[in-house]
């Protein structure tokens, strides 16, 4: 994956991260609960946080400041923890489906794997 494609994907996902932002806000307050909304805000927020991710590795790799590898490993994990943390929580929030909690946890450690290869490719970097 390249830095360009990188940004693009981190660009698409942070409109995509706003467009729902702004469905749940206007959309679906007045139809979900108290319970269902915050768990539909924590996915906008964590959607939000991990598309950034994504730009600040393609901008890394692009300037230099990291290479390949250990960077691109992790965007992929942020890309993959965003779709199934954040797509869960979306769903559960929206069709009650509890059994979609059990999900998340997966897109949770995979951020969680991606923040640490990030790492991983800051201190082995060669600048």
């Amino acid at each position: 994956m390249t830095p360009k494609i990188l940004f693009a994907i981190g660009s698409v996902l942070s409109a995509l991260a706003v467009i729902l932002g702004a469905f749940g806000a206007h959309g679906l307050r007045e139809t979900l609960g108290n319970y269902e909304m915050s768990i539909y805000e924590k996915s906008v927020f964590y959607h939000f946080v991990h598309a950034a991710g994504l730009l600040l590795i393609a901008l890394a790799l692009h300037s230099g400041l990291l290479s390949s590898g250990a960077a691109i490993k992790s965007a992929y994990c942020m890309l993959a923890g965003t779709i199934i943390f954040s797509g869960s929580l979306y769903l559960l929030a929206v069709t009650g489906q509890k059994w979609l909690g059990a999900i998340t946890p997966i897109g949770g450690t995979l951020f969680i794997v991606s923040w640490l290869l990030l790492a991983y490719a800051s201190l082995s970097a060669n600048s």
